[in-house]
């Protein structure tokens, strides 16, 4: 076993935010299921939402928060990280992160983008790299720094309780029981189960993409933070509100391939595609049929107008349009996005970009307060893994990269305010009751199964009997795969695929105790927005599994 004073889960801003602060004083220890630039926040293309302008204002970063978010969101937690960010930007700065700027003033000579749902340019950027740019930066003085230990290939397993170390034998007190200890986590290089414990624990795993067929996430988006926490006895809120974007690319060898909101935000138009075969009305610039907003309402608009059409017309994509600007424009703007387009044989300045909607990112997660504390003592969660109240039904486009800095270091001030505490002894891992499987195909085949129900059930447009057949679907497979993991050694596709299943069972449950639309939850059973709006608190069982 060994120990430190804090374990943090992911290796995406939120969790290299906090063990930097962290740091400082404190012996910490990062998890990440692949290298450090493996995530989520690696991708992140748009930039961090600011307000740096002059002419604009944190009340209207705000308002344009609580309006993407369909007035779901926690007032407190949207002001608390809106007056967080300027702070934030400044320490990404002196950190190094090399934005995009028009001058050499610290602060007032960045360049900013404007993003859908923005009322103002205020998105702080790194051309169209930015998540790439800050990563890079933040890992470097992660690996430079003697406090922290970086575990790379690690899945983590399960979270330690205090109740797991009474199972064992190790008395505790009635305080000592309900608190976090450690963690379990797969060595994938050495295929074997290592003990870490620690006076406090932050999972900072990032979202559940891979729930879905098709995603922009990365592999590692399996939702291990929210299903862990559930298991351990965390409530979980929101998960309903699952957010697709707009715009992937939608090319046979572009898994994955993100095609920015920033485009649109500076200028690109959502068209039907002009090709041969194609409808009547080819090259038709559809958004203005659905909101007055066009190309700039928020991403879940933006997204439902799209299946719409994809639908209703039977096509595969439809395209965006930026062939109205130039070729230097466009190099100098978004030169990864105009590369990757022309390596795949898509000039941007001739031709539009097809693409489709894809799972991109979940609003709802681990309940928390605005320092990061969940419902189990010296556990936190953070970035996407955690329900914080900020993003409400959907979010507002650059608010993620944000959030992830502004409540990394409020866990991390929160941790550092008081001193660490003892960890009893923590039991090792008893692999004794289980084999080595010869039934790998159980996880492949409901890996596929799980991801289609879901795409299909419980997409962008939902309805109640879609949802109640995909929860029949998963209790059947949530009982083949406990049964599998019961029996059988740990590797990483099973352990993502007992979480994808919890996450996804979490997901159909809050869709069906919403009897409304609202934000990303549009369904056409309950087509009204309630005048209401509540948001979708679940709790764990009375005693959560150990």
């Amino acid at each position: 076993m060994q120990h430190f004073d804090v374990i943090i889960v992911g290796s995406g801003l939120a969790g290299l935010s906090a063990a930097l602060e962290l740091a400082q004083s404190r012996k910490v220890a990062i998890l990440t299921k692949r290298a450090l630039l493996g995530g989520a926040s690696d991708w992140a293309q748009g930039g961090i939402a600011a307000v740096i302008d002059p002419g604009d204002s944190l009340d209207a970063h705000v308002d344009d928060t609580m309006v993407a978010g369909a007035w779901l969101n926690d007032p407190q937690a949207v002001r608390f990280v809106v007056e967080g960010a300027p702070g934030a930007v400044e320490w990404l700065l002196k950190a190094g992160v090399p934005f995009t700027r028009t001058s050499d003033e610290l602060i007032a000579g960045l360049q900013l983008h404007r993003e859908g749902g923005h009322s103002h340019s205020r998105i702080v950027h790194a051309a169209d790299a930015t998540g790439h740019a800050i990563q890079e930066t933040l890992v470097a003085k992660v690996h430079a720094n003697p406090n922290i230990t970086v575990f790379e290939w690690h899945n983590a397993i399960d979270l330690i309780t205090g109740r797991r170390l009474v199972s064992a034998g190790i008395p505790l007190g009635k305080h000592d029981v309900r608190r976090c200890y450690g963690i379990y986590a797969l060595d994938q290089q050495r295929d074997e189960v290592v003990t870490l414990s620690a006076s406090d624990v932050v999972l900072a795993a990032g979202g559940a993409g891979k729930v879905y067929l098709y995603t922009t996430n990365p592999d590692t988006a399996s939702g291990d933070g929210v299903a862990m926490a559930w298991r351990a006895g965390c409530r979980v809120a929101n998960m309903e509100f699952v957010q697709f974007h707009p715009t992937c690319l939608f090319h046979p060898q572009a898994k994955s391939f993100l095609i920015s909101e920033a485009l649109r935000g500076e200028g690109g138009i959502l068209r039907i595609p002009a090709e041969p075969g194609m409808p009547a009305d080819s090259g038709h610039r559809f958004m203005l049929d659905h909101d007055p907003r066009a190309e700039l309402a928020p991403r879940d608009v933006v997204a439902r107008a799209i299946d719409f059409e994809l639908k209703k017309r039977g096509l595969e994509h439809v395209v965006l349009d930026m062939t109205h600007k130039s070729r230097d424009f466009l190099q100098a703007h978004f030169p990864m996005i105009y590369a990757r387009c022309l390596q795949l044989g898509i000039d941007m300045v001739t031709h539009p970009i097809p693409v489709v909607p894809a799972a991109h990112y979940m609003c709802g997660g681990i309940v928390t307060d605005l320092s990061g504390r969940t419902d189990l003592p010296n556990l936190y969660a953070i970035g996407e893994a955690a329900y914080t109240g900020l993003h409400g039904a959907n979010r507002l486009a650059s608010n993620s990269l944000l959030e992830c800095i502004v409540f990394g270091q409020a866990a991390a001030r929160d941790i550092l305010s008081r001193e660490p505490e003892p960890v009893a002894f923590v039991p090792p891992w008893d692999a004794s009751r289980v084999t080595d499987s010869a039934e790998q195909v159980v996880i492949t085949h409901n890996w596929d199964e799980l991801r289609r129900s879901m795409w299909n059930y419980v997409g962008i447009v939902r309805t109640t009997k879609r949802l109640e057949r995909a929860a029949h679907r998963i209790d059947l497979l949530k009982r083949e795969i406990d049964e599998y993991y019961a029996n059988f050694n740990v590797d990483s596709d099973l352990l993502e695929l007992r979480n994808l299943v919890v996450v996804a069972d979490l997901i159909v449950k809050s869709a069906l105790f919403r009897h409304e639309s609202r934000g990303l939850h549009f369904s056409l059973d309950f087509p009204d927005t309630a005048p209401r709006a509540l948001p979708t608190v679940l709790m764990p069982p009375a005693r959560a599994p150990l």
